[in-house]
């Protein structure tokens, strides 16, 4: 499949034992594309099948490429790099010894985890020498020493270098559930963080349509802002709309009578602190007025549902099986669903929910934080049952200085290969599947399912 800045078609030569794939794209482009581990545990052929496919990136937040990339805070709607200290998992900390493999193959910089001060000097030196180098193709280059055809990125907007055919957009729609004033839903530290953040976005969609305050009445509402952002999201090459509501709430959205959502709408903009229960309503019908209009729009939603960052992410309400009533609502199934990151905890709920026709789910994040062995029990329960409603993803995001976005989707996109592998051999050992099926299995996860849910050719 071509991809690239000259479109040349990619020569895809597999090596074993932790090896990496030459893929000269042209003559003046090289990159490194990874590969699974290779040992007795990855049926050689299953590895390359894997390593010749082109990869679509379900989820990601890159990073604007230099000079941009000092400034850029569209990577997230609601960054987590300023909330109160949590329990990072293993996988984040700096110490995580994935991190030095990350680094050599990336920036030719041979480091031990933890960085001292001098270390992260070194470090940082290092990737200046290749940013300079890439210029404005640097995120482009990223994706392929990470091995990524095409990166849907999940950005509140896209800008220089992070261009189709590379990347595509996935913008936020969670400002437009909280049209009222958000004091009132302030009740953690968090979210005394997040709403004023989700305040300014929607500020922003306002001002796109000559608007400062939200309109007097629900119908003008959604007329006038929610339905013209989404249809301008999507003239603007959106491919999807994201919802990362699960920090913000919980996941029970009711079935609202519009005349209800249309009474409190009215009672309460412009006023102070809302009652909380009639202003949960008002979201409840906004959750689905927006998921019909998205299916409406052929813009599949995505869904964060994981357990988040931060000390204070309600877990128990960020289950996935609090979604069913809206995924069997009849007014919805035009609407696909996909829940980001695989619903971990509730990985076998998130598994079983799969049966509805129109939801899907993907390996973002899990393959970051999890290793390949664990992930791959699960993947392999998932492509057991519903192998064509799973997709790629590494969830690709500045953690922090010792893993940037770039050491993020690296390594997450390594060890999602090697999940998918190690999930893909012990089935064909098993009897489960051929060969062929493995082959196209593969083919589904990496790329097909994806292409055909966002229209990517």
């Amino acid at each position: 499949m071509p991809f690239g800045r000259s479109g040349c078609r990619w020569l895809i030569i597999a090596t074993f034992v932790f090896a990496t794939l030459s893929v000269p794209s042209c003559p003046a482009q090289t990159a490194q594309v990874l590969a699974p581990a290779i040992d007795r545990d990855i049926d050689p052929g299953i590895a390359l099948a894997i390593s010749a496919t082109p990869v679509i990136d379900n989820h990601a937040h890159p990073v604007l490429p230099p000079p941009n990339d000092r400034t850029d805070r569209n990577f997230d709607a609601l960054p987590v790099d300023h909330m109160e200290p949590e329990t990072d998992p293993v996988a984040w900390r700096p110490d995580n010894s994935q991190l030095v493999l990350a680094w050599e193959a990336l920036w030719n910089f041979n480091g031990t985890a933890p960085l001292d001060v001098d270390g992260m000097k070194q470090l940082t030196a290092a990737r200046a020498k290749i940013k300079a180098r890439e210029g404005q193709h640097f995120a482009v280059w990223v994706l392929d020493q990470a091995g990524i055809a095409t990166m849907l990125g999940n950005r509140v907007a896209m800008g220089p270098g992070l261009e189709k055919p590379r990347f595509e957009w996935v913008p936020y729609v969670d400002a437009l559930l909280f049209p009222l004033d958000n004091t009132v839903l302030e009740t953690t530290p968090d979210r005394m963080q997040f709403f004023p953040l989700e305040e300014r976005v929607r500020a922003v969609y306002l001002n796109a349509v000559g608007l400062k305050t939200g309109p007097k009445t629900l119908d003008e509402y959604l007329t006038l802002v929610v339905t013209p952002t989404l249809e301008r999201q999507k003239a603007g090459g959106a491919v999807a709309e994201k919802f990362e509501v699960a920090y913000l709430r919980g996941f029970d959205f009711a079935d609202t009578p519009r005349s209800e959502a249309e009474r409190i709408y009215a009672k309460w903009i412009g006023r102070e602190r809302p009652d909380p229960v009639e202003y949960k309503a008002l979201q409840d019908f906004l959750f689905r007025y927006i998921a019909a209009e998205c299916g409406r729009l052929g813009m599949p939603v995505h869904l964060h549902t994981m357990s988040g960052g931060g000390g204070y992410f309600d877990i128990a309400k960020g289950n996935p099986l609090l979604l069913e009533p809206v995924f069997n609502d009849p007014r919805l199934r035009k609407t696909r669903f996909v829940m980001l990151h695989g619903g971990w905890p509730f990985v076998r709920e998130a598994g079983a929910l799969l049966q509805k026709p129109n939801v899907y789910l993907d390996i973002s994040q899990e393959s970051l934080t999890f290793p390949p062995r664990t992930v791959a029990t699960r993947l392999r329960e998932w492509l057991e049952t519903y192998p064509d409603k799973v997709m790629f993803g590494t969830d690709g995001y500045p953690f922090s200085d010792s893993m940037g976005w770039e050491e993020a989707t690296w390594i997450a996109s390594r060890n999602a290969r090697e999940a998918l592998g190690l999930a893909l051999t012990g089935m064909l050992r098993d009897g489960e599947i051929s060969r062929e099926r493995a082959r196209l299995i593969a083919e589904q996860v990496l790329h097909g399912t994806a292409a055909q849910l966002y229209g990517i050719h």
